[in-house]
């Protein structure tokens, strides 16, 4: 376990990091908005804001711990020289805030020799801000929060979302059609750290995706943990782009299960 004091001023500076980029991301949207990239697939976008987000964030670790690592999505990348490397999402649900939509976030986490221990995600328009320090519990503007009471499968809430290249899309659907009947119902939120958060919330049973990166899974990860969740991959794997489970006890179970079963875990 790290010192913790360092688990303190990384968790300050996330804090910091995920406030001051929700802010400008809420408060400096332009009305004419439009995309200034795509990368996987023409529906796979990035505005302006993902950029001036991850500026933002980039100068301001970097001010305050030059010697740290940095993964970011918008392509920031540096090797850590001090064993602390921050994995970040500038702005995680980037097409639901293209088109106004409240549920996107920004997710900043530090790891410590490969091991994530500090996870913060600002859900600037929802005015949430998701906390969690490893071995602490997770919380939600500053008040302890944990995942709901097992329900039965059948009245399981789950969340999901889908890759944004289509032929991916057509198999992750197949893979729905037959889970969803199942389930007391599915919800798309489009913003993957902003569901592990519901799901630390006691807003959603379970949540599951293929295809993540890791900025997409990092903060939110160890919140939903640290909430009480389990998360893996596929059985006897960890979580990894290769497929994302997440959810309370006794739903993970028979969740990774089913998944497994129906092929999530392959295009």
């Amino acid at each position: 376990m790290p010192d913790q004091t360092l688990l303190d001023e990384l968790l300050a500076l996330a804090l910091d990091a995920a406030r001051e980029a929700g802010a400008l991301l809420r408060d400096g949207r332009p009305a004419d908005l439009g995309v200034a990239a795509t990368k996987s697939s023409p529906v796979d976008v990035v505005t302006e804001m993902d950029l001036a987000s991850e500026k933002l964030i980039v100068e301001l670790i970097t001010g305050r711990r030059p010697r740290d690592g940095y993964l970011g999505e918008e392509g920031t990348e540096r090797p850590t020289e001090s064993g602390v490397r921050w994995i970040v999402d500038p702005l995680d649900g980037t097409v639901n805030y293209l088109y106004g939509q409240p549920n996107w976030g920004v997710s900043v986490a530090a790891e410590v020799d490969g091991e994530v221990v500090v996870g913060v995600v600002a859900a600037p328009v929802r005015r949430e801000l998701f906390q969690a320090v490893l071995g602490r519990g997770a919380q939600l503007d500053g008040r302890p929060i944990g995942t709901r009471p097992t329900p039965p499968w059948g009245q399981a809430l789950v969340a999901t979302g889908f890759n944004y290249v289509q032929p991916v899309r057509v198999h992750q659907a197949e893979v729905l059609h037959r889970l969803m009947p199942e389930l007391r119902d599915i919800r798309r939120g489009g913003a993957a750290a902003i569901d592990l958060c519901d799901l630390a919330a006691g807003r959603l049973d379970g949540y599951y995706e293929r295809g993540l990166a890791p900025w997409d899974l990092a903060a939110g990860g160890l919140i939903a943990r640290e909430a009480g969740a389990l998360t893996g991959g596929r059985p006897g794997a960890a979580a990894s782009g290769e497929l994302v489970v997440a959810a309370a006890p006794g739903v993970f179970e028979t969740l990774q299960a089913r998944l497994e079963e129906l092929g999530a875990w392959h295009d």
